[in-house]
């Protein structure tokens, strides 16, 4: 039991009561409470003891059983249930329903030992041995075996496969089954961040030989019952799921709404259940709703304005510059994000990564640079469209504000709007000058290597820079923090003055969800908890 000076505590913490009781009940974590009691001015002492006493208190067990609709942003003819071609939220969402990784990211960023019992570095972490845990089962029945981990991890090297993290599988030299339950991993230069590796969506676990994706057979927490690419998946309970007591829910039905007020209405209207993708805009018309609720993750997202450097104009750096120095952030995170949003500096690294460079110096709104480095390129006056779409978040808004700088010194942006259905197929990349939406990765090295890496599949601006490609190996391998640092500060630089990616602002993802939807958690890799949810969510009915 816990003692009168403990209630008392939590009631001396005033008006914050009802606040904890919700955000426990809502599934909020100890983690999110703590953030919310210092925001309100407690010392961060007081606070942990409150936060877990209140948590005991409040925080109600999940219950089993119901069906939920969950509306995502995108839906295509090209969706997938075949993890290394997994592109987007929706096709992310769906690989975690009905496939689990080797570890998988928690809320703190850090990894959590999923389908692996055991991974062990040795040799300056070259060599990795992995144990299997022995009581999985595949939705057909057939039990978890090395050969399957193997048969996966292997496929991403393949290019007729088309993974979009092969330049992270490439590293695998030798990927080998020890044991019926134990793989042995060889790499080409030591990575201590290997683990966080198997966290990515793409890397999640197929039975082996798979090669129709038709239908997911996987090892996750539901059942593949339908799925039809474009329009919706139905997802049903996996009875014989490893992790005691989930999930909780009978089905989930997914599907995508590309047009984000449909989207919105459908949750206020109650046909849905769970959303993603709320613009700011929208924020405070949830917030203010009866029977639902707004759901923030703080996150280093970015949704970034490109040039493709092998295009005409972004082939001129002059050019390139000339447009980073006309965005706005500071009105951007304002207008756009509504706040919802930190300052972003033209490089991926967001301030809450330990390896962030503070002394980059920030790149200011400044239309006289903007003016110069125009005309040195010899654009000035010309005219050149940008690709908006409602799939790449907030990029409309967005182009409008640089569209209004480039006026001011005769440049002529004319946006070009297409839509979110089959963006990421049919537009994304395809362009000179277009957006795209970035999550968030856990490491410097992950955020670097599948962005911007010479050979990255999802390198947007077709950036090439041997310098930087040479300092990724190296620290990569580097076990001096210090040195490591002073390597990702370094490629902050090259990133932020060369490249063809523009970032204004890193964006939190805002989900919505009705008020008796429980068990969401702030997991910083993307919305909808890191599109990790199924296994979490369940209903008080």
């Amino acid at each position: 039991m816990r003692n009168k000076d403990e209630i008392e505590k939590v009631e001396m913490a005033g008006a914050n009561t009802l606040r904890l009781k919700d955000a426990f009940r809502r599934g909020a974590s100890r983690r999110d409470v703590i953030s919310m009691l210092i925001a309100a001015g407690m010392s961060a002492a007081a606070a942990s003891p409150i936060a877990t006493f209140a948590e005991t208190a409040y925080a109600q067990a999940p219950r089993r059983g119901g069906k939920v609709k969950v509306a995502t942003t995108n839906n295509s003819t090209a969706d997938t249930l075949d993890p290394p071609k997994g592109i987007n939220q929706t096709d992310y969402s769906r690989i975690t329903t009905f496939y689990n990784g080797l570890t998988t990211i928690n809320e703190a960023f850090a990894v959590q030992l999923d389908l692996a019992e055991e991974i062990t570095p040795s040799e300056r972490a070259t060599v990795w041995n992995i144990k299997l845990r022995r009581d999985v089962r595949f939705h057909d029945g057939s039990p978890l075996t090395s050969a399957d981990v193997v048969y996966s991890l292997s496929r991403h090297k393949d290019p007729a496969v088309g993974s979009g993290v092969r330049v992270l599988a490439a590293q695998m030299q030798e990927i080998v089954a020890t044991g019926p339950h134990e793989v042995r991993i060889l790499l080409d230069a030591p990575n201590a961040d290997l683990p966080v590796i198997f966290g990515e969506w793409h890397f999640m676990i197929v039975k082996d030989g798979a090669t129709d994706f038709r239908v997911a057979n996987g090892t996750g927490p539901y059942k593949c019952k339908e799925f039809r690419p474009g329009v919706r998946s139905i997802a049903v309970r996996n009875s014989e799921y490893f992790k005691p007591g989930k999930p909780y829910l009978d089905e989930i039905e997914l599907f995508g709404i590309p047009d984000e007020p449909a989207r919105v209405n459908a949750l206020l209207s109650g046909d849905v259940q769970l959303i993603s993708g709320i613009s700011p805009s929208s924020a405070q018309r949830i917030s203010s709703a009866p029977k639902v609720s707004l759901f923030e993750t703080r996150a280093g997202a970015y949704h970034d304005l490109d040039l493709r450097l092998d295009l005409t104009p972004g082939s001129n750096l002059d050019f390139v510059l000339a447009v980073k120095h006309m965005l706005n952030r500071e009105q951007i995170r304002r207008a756009v994000y509504r706040n919802y949003a930190v300052i972003g500096n033209d490089q991926p690294i967001d301030p809450t990564n330990p390896f962030y460079d503070a002394s980059l110096p920030q790149r200011p709104f400044d239309l006289d640079k903007a003016r110069f480095h125009l005309q040195r390129s010899g654009f000035a006056g010309q005219t050149f469209p940008i690709v908006v779409s409602p799939a790449a978040f907030n990029s409309e808004d967005i182009a409008q504000l640089l569209q209004q700088a480039g006026r001011q010194i005769n440049l002529n942006f004319e946006i070009r709007r297409v839509p979110a259905d089959g963006y990421w197929s049919n537009e994304w990349r395809k362009h000179p000058i277009f957006f795209t939406s970035t999550t968030p990765k856990p490491t410097a090295d992950l955020a670097f290597t599948l962005n911007y890496k010479s050979d990255a599949a999802y390198n947007v601006s077709a950036w090439r820079n041997e310098r930087f490609d040479s300092l990724l190996l190296e620290a990569r391998s580097e076990t001096d923090i210090s040195k490591r640092r002073e390597m990702y500060g370094a490629m902050q630089r090259l990133v932020r003055d060369n490249c063809g990616v523009c970032i204004p602002v890193f964006a939190s993802y805002l989900d919505g969800h009705a008020s008796h939807l429980k068990g969401l958690r702030s997991i910083p890799t993307y919305g909808l908890m890191g599109c990790n949810f199924a296994e979490s969510i369940w209903l008080d009915q």
